[in-house]
């Protein structure tokens, strides 16, 4: 079986100097998840590594740099799902270093949404990496906020799909939301079709973007469904962006890996941090434009 990874820092406008910094925490996320897989792991712990590379590093919007919300707060989303349609997620949530593992330990636990204190309390009690909500917030996010400053390089949600030595998909998503959203307020990321998506038949989607867009049309099942009669997932990727852009307004971005570990992705904002990882390459290719 073809061993494959793709993640995305969001489809978002990327100023010139943030390029770099895109780059590098795309590429350490892919190398992060596919040094999982060429160990034998399983396709849901190479996403969770891979994203929690992300939740850590302060250039994309999940976890540690999230954007801050209308209370000045850090809230954050994730979701996880394998293609045998094992699924788990938590919202809102705040003061948990790394979602994406709380969202892993749901859905090993049973499929389900936990949102705010009550999943906090299993991420308590479940051994996660807890910390005070303040120390999530950073310098940038925080004048941003404050200052009401108009942000350009706009943060997004990161995700990840992976293709494990068994054949089996897996797809996760983690995000702080929108700048000044509602405290409260959850988007697509934690909603399985519309922020994630994985079917070992098929294959698997993370997406990004403008969450009120994304969840009318429930972009990521729609994006897997693209895939069938052989079809490649570059060109599934950029019908479900054209079927977005066809029913709603917004900004949005997808990447896709099918059965046999072709990948694609495909966005219609100005830009989208990815990267990607097949056997047969000798490094990481990582774009934050096509």
């Amino acid at each position: 079986m073809t061993l494959a990874i793709i993640v995305h820092g969001g489809a978002k406008t990327i100023t010139d100097d943030k390029v770099a910094a895109n780059n590098a925490g795309c590429t350490a996320a892919v190398e992060a998840g596919w040094a999982v897989l060429i160990s034998g792991g399983s396709a849901a712990e190479a996403v969770e590594a891979a994203i929690r590379v992300l939740e850590t590093d302060q250039t994309f919007n999940a976890s540690l740099g999230a954007t801050l919300n209308s209370d000045g707060e850090v809230e954050l989303d994730a979701a996880i799902m394998e293609g045998s349609l094992s699924w788990g997620a938590v919202a809102a949530v705040q003061g948990i270093r790394h979602p994406i593992s709380v969202a892993r330990k749901v859905m090993d636990d049973k499929p389900r949404l936990l949102v705010a204190r009550g999943a906090e309390r299993f991420s308590a009690d479940s051994g996660a990496e807890m910390c005070k909500k303040e120390n999530l917030i950073t310098n940038e996010q925080w004048q941003e906020w404050k200052e009401d400053q108009k942000v350009i390089d706009r943060p997004n949600t990161v995700g990840c799909v992976a293709l494990d030595a068994s054949g089996i998909l897996a797809a996760g998503t983690s995000t702080g939301g929108t700048t000044k959203q509602q405290q409260g307020r959850v988007g697509d990321t934690a909603l399985v079709g519309s922020g994630l998506y994985a079917d070992n038949k098929f294959g698997g989607c993370s997406t990004t973007g403008d969450g009120e867009s994304i969840i009318p049309v429930v972009l990521a099942k729609t994006a897997v469904d693209f895939l069938s009669g052989d079809r490649h997932p570059e060109e599934a990727a950029q019908m479900a962006i054209d079927t977005l852009v066809s029913k709603v307004e917004g900004e949005a971005g997808c990447i896709l890996i099918d059965r046999q570990g072709r990948v694609g992705w495909a966005y219609n904002s100005s830009h989208m941090a990815c990267a990607y990882m097949t056997e047969g390459q000798d490094k990481v290719a990582v774009f934050t434009k096509k």
